[in-house]
């Protein structure tokens, strides 16, 4: 099923991407892997979600590693395409745009949780979580593609929040 939700954001880019572009939206697509690499390697004794393979292709994407560098690999350069290729110009406009995208992320989340279980929660994540860390994330990008330092800035405190939240001992960091 990974597959299919990868190829429909292929797809997607394919089709309404900013490809003439990419070079410009190349360092906030590696922003938004570096992010997803960073979280996989500080939690890989303390998870918040794990991804898993339960409709087909259990031979093939065996582990959460795997499915995430897939998803890395395709679902967030698609997503950069396409959200920033086409991101508004009006106030108005840009705030329905990032909602946009927040029910995207959260509503394929929503189904892997709850009817495909392709995704599970740990140690105190939920479905309100990650509605919160997508309102954050693409308000991030977005701000990546303007002020990448201050970007930077305000994700590393991010981060610091969200490992004082969810009491992430150290010695549990990779």
């Amino acid at each position: 099923m990974h597959f299919i939700f990868n190829g429909f954001f292929l797809l997607a880019a394919i089709k309404w991407g900013d490809w003439r572009r990419w070079k410009e939206y190349y360092s906030t697509i590696l922003f938004f892997i570096i992010g997803d690499l960073l979280k996989n390697f500080l939690l890989y004794n303390h998870w918040m979600w794990t991804y898993q393979e339960t409709i087909f292709a259990e031979g093939i994407l065996q582990n959460h590693t795997i499915i995430s560098l897939m998803i890395m690999f395709i679902v967030y350069p698609s997503t950069i395409l396409i959200y920033l290729g086409r991101f508004p110009h009006v106030r108005w406009k840009q705030m329905l745009w990032i909602g946009l995208w927040v029910s995207l992320y959260l509503g394929v989340e929503y189904i892997n949780l709850n009817y495909l279980h392709l995704i599970r929660h740990h140690n105190g994540w939920n479905i309100q979580w990650s509605l919160i860390f997508n309102i954050i994330m693409f308000i991030m990008l977005r701000l990546h593609i303007k002020k990448p330092i201050l970007a930077w800035a305000l994700s590393f405190v991010w981060i610091l929040l969200l490992l004082k939240m969810f009491h992430v001992p150290i010695d549990k960091m990779k």
